[in-house]
């Protein structure tokens, strides 16, 4: 079976992104044919890359793209030629934007079943003009179209309510959230330590690490912090927060780097202002570390307090102050039963099973 993925960037740190590679990996594992239409942008750095890529067996398309005024995103890019040379048995778009509106339509003359996957837009705060423009966007044009698609897929829960006010039936959803690799599995929980806080992810103004480095520097105890990943441009001054205990690393692109990395971890900390479904915490639960979370929707979605990770309120510095704290005096046995419930929470979100329903899913729609 011949599937085409279409998502806005396939270069740099996106989460998006990462949910689009990962899925086709998995999908390439079952025997499909997976093929990804993206821009030519690079997410983070807004550098042009490459028009045509392979990575393990995906076969990636990129195409020359326009941004608009209002938003770091891209606007639109034109896939028609190579969507109809490549003619596939079904389409998975990601995200409410132009180019998914344009593989429904494409889909739609070929009768081709078209799939969204939202990634849980929902909920955001943003500047006046461009609240607006959005409002606008999804009452022109998002309400009247987002029906057509063959079935969609929500990344997380909390985002059903905003979907069912777009008239969607709830036949019509499918819970697929992102996946975990078995890699991450297979590790064994390393015991508790109690030296190393880590950030693992895009540096971004929505990430918060303001509060992060603050906190921590409020913390009279003998750890340090590490901060990793891409830095967003224009953002890079955030570097200058570092000092001896607190240290700004590049991003690992290797799983096993990756993952290498995360188990150096003794609590994993993300202290956003918004999260729809967070890649990065489930990573760390799967490891069975102890995570620390602001309590966006995502946050609350996947963690509940003293249970399988500890949640503190959004930009609430004496709050993430008293988690740290909490975590570095709780005793053995307390901190091995959060762990064991880290993973045991991050193993319902495994690609194997996911992958299999939304095969399952596409199959039959």
């Amino acid at each position: 079976m011949k599937i085409l993925e279409v998502c806005e960037f396939s270069s740099g740190i996106c989460g998006v992104w990462n949910r689009v590679l990962s899925e086709s990996l998995e999908f390439i594992k079952l025997g499909y044919d997976i093929t990804i239409f993206s821009s030519d942008i690079e997410k983070g750095t807004g550098k042009i890359v490459s028009h045509k890529d392979n990575i393990n067996g995906v076969n990636i398309i990129r195409f020359n793209s326009r941004k608009n005024f209002f938003s770091k995103n891209v606007n639109s890019f034109n896939f028609k030629e190579e969507f109809n040379r490549l003619n596939p048995d079904a389409v998975i778009t990601h995200t409410i934007h132009p180019h998914s509106f344009q593989a429904l339509e494409l889909c739609r003359k070929k009768n081709i079943p078209c799939f969204l996957v939202t990634h849980a837009p929902f909920n955001v705060k943003r500047v006046f003009p461009l609240n607006l423009i959005t409002s606008v966007y999804y009452f022109f044009i998002v309400k009247p179209k987002i029906r057509k698609f063959s079935r969609i897929f929500t990344i997380t829960k909390w985002e059903v309510p905003y979907l069912e006010k777009l008239g969607i039936d709830k036949t019509k959803l499918v819970y697929a959230p992102n996946g975990i690799p078995e890699n991450f599995f297979r590790k064994k929980i390393i015991p508790f330590k109690g030296k190393k806080i880590m950030f693992f992810g895009r540096i971004a103004p929505v990430k918060n690490i303001e509060v992060l480095v603050s906190a921590f520097r409020k913390i009279d105890k003998n750890i340090t912090l590490e901060i990793i990943g891409p830095v967003e441009k224009g953002y890079e001054e955030i570097q200058e927060l570092g000092d001896e205990k607190i240290k700004f690393l590049p991003p690992l692109y290797s799983l096993e780097e990756k993952i290498k990395k995360m188990q150096e971890a003794d609590i994993f900390i993300l202290p956003s202002f918004r999260e729809a479904m967070p890649q990065s915490l489930l990573e760390a639960m799967s490891l069975g570390k102890i995570v620390v979370s602001s309590d966006t929707d995502g946050g609350k979605e996947i963690l509940k307090d003293m249970q399988n990770g500890l949640l503190f309120r959004i930009d609430s510095e004496k709050e993430l102050i008293n988690s740290i704290n909490k975590v570095l005096s709780m005793s053995k046995k307390e901190i091995t039963t959060i762990q064991e419930n880290a993973r045991k929470t991050a193993e319902s979100f495994q690609w194997k099973k996911i992958i299999e329903k939304i095969g399952k899913t596409i199959i039959t729609s």
